[in-house]
């Protein structure tokens, strides 16, 4: 068995364990929140009688661990209950809505990487001048303020004073396009309708990039710290003792190894993007697991709480189970250590 292999099952192990624990723990607190769901889910004017007939089908009046045994021997065959906010399978949902979320959340990822990599490569480069320090403010500035305060700023520059963007959905109600993989921008180039497409794209830069800003700036400060700390290597010095290019010489032999811990880091904020991601698709009405998380907490609905919190959660692990892969890969130190535990 290779150390990559190794590695892969231990990941893959601890994060079994760590989503059971996941699990535990968000049954037990949506348990204790406040409020009957059967009497939220029927409403203030069902009879006792409908009431006690669905806490029973919820095994609500069983004790907690008889509860969490129903729910783990439904989660083991793929069921996680029905939803008494959409009053289908929560798992049902969850395909109808995981794609436009992540979508949402790769695209910003892609522009937290698309802008934060050359902003840390250019205020490391010209450490200590005006492009440095300018660069630095942009980055504090981004990663000081919560995500939902960008969202509603974008939205008034570029939606309201500058109509440039639009403000909510995915796609305008002109075009139909049929659903194969739930992503939109995919789905309408297998349709080959490119208007629909660049309508889809041009509905998701304005949540991505608010989604995003935050991860910008902190991409931006880890790059930049990390290369002018390796701009102090020996190495680095001979190079430009040498006469080598300055591009050359941060592309090639300050911004590879300043991009061994960047990885970690880099990678857990594009994972923590899909718990960021509540907010912006509220405000920008975007039809997606993290609105319809906040529409099954408002609600109360448990199945639909346990089952959100566990896609997300499961999602995070593998994104940290690709991390490590991707760190071991990139440090032969770390797979050559892991190889030989």
């Amino acid at each position: 068995m290779t150390p990559i292999v190794r590695l892969l099952l231990q990941r893959i192990g601890i994060s079994l364990i760590v989503l059971v624990g996941v699990s535990f723990l968000i049954f037990a607190i949506a348990r204790v929140i406040p409020g009957d769901p059967a009497r939220i889910a029927l409403g203030p004017n069902a009879t006792p009688a409908a009431v006690a007939a669905l806490r029973a089908q919820l095994h609500l009046d069983d004790s907690f661990l008889t509860q969490y045994g129903y729910f783990l021997g439904g989660l083991f065959h793929g069921d996680l209950g029905i939803s008494l906010y959409t009053n289908r399978p929560v798992i049902r949902d969850i395909a109808q809505f995981l794609p436009a979320t992540l979508e949402l959340v790769i695209v910003a990822g892609i522009m937290m990487v698309g802008f934060g990599l050359p902003l840390g490569i250019m205020a490391a480069r010209h450490r200590g001048r005006f492009l440095d320090h300018l660069t630095r403010i942009i980055a504090l500035l981004t990663v000081s303020a919560p995500g939902f305060v960008w969202a509603v700023v974008l939205m008034l520059v570029f939606a309201y004073f500058l109509p440039i963007f639009p403000i909510a959905g995915r796609i305008s109600d002109s075009y139909d396009i049929p659903s194969a993989s739930g992503f939109l921008l995919i789905d309408t180039l297998l349709a080959g309708n490119f208007a629909a497409f660049g309508n889809a794209l041009w509905h998701v830069i304005l949540p991505a990039f608010a989604l995003a800003l935050a991860g910008i700036g902190q991409t931006a400060r880890l790059i930049r710290a990390n290369m002018v700390e390796t701009y102090g290597k020996p190495y680095i010095e001979m190079a430009e003792a040498y006469g080598f290019p300055e591009r050359k010489i941060a592309r090639k032999y300050a911004l590879r190894p300043s991009m061994i811990p960047s990885l970690t880091v880099i990678g857990l904020d594009f994972a923590s993007m899909l718990g960021n991601a509540f907010l912006i698709e509220t405000v920008f009405a975007w039809p997606g697991l993290s609105r319809y998380g906040v529409a099954v907490i408002l609600r109360k609905d448990l199945n639909g709480i346990i089952g959100t919190v566990l896609v997300i959660a499961a999602m995070f692990l593998i994104v940290n189970i690709v991390v490590d892969l991707m760190v071991s890969f990139v440090n032969p130190r770390i797979r050559l250590a892991e190889g030989r535990t």
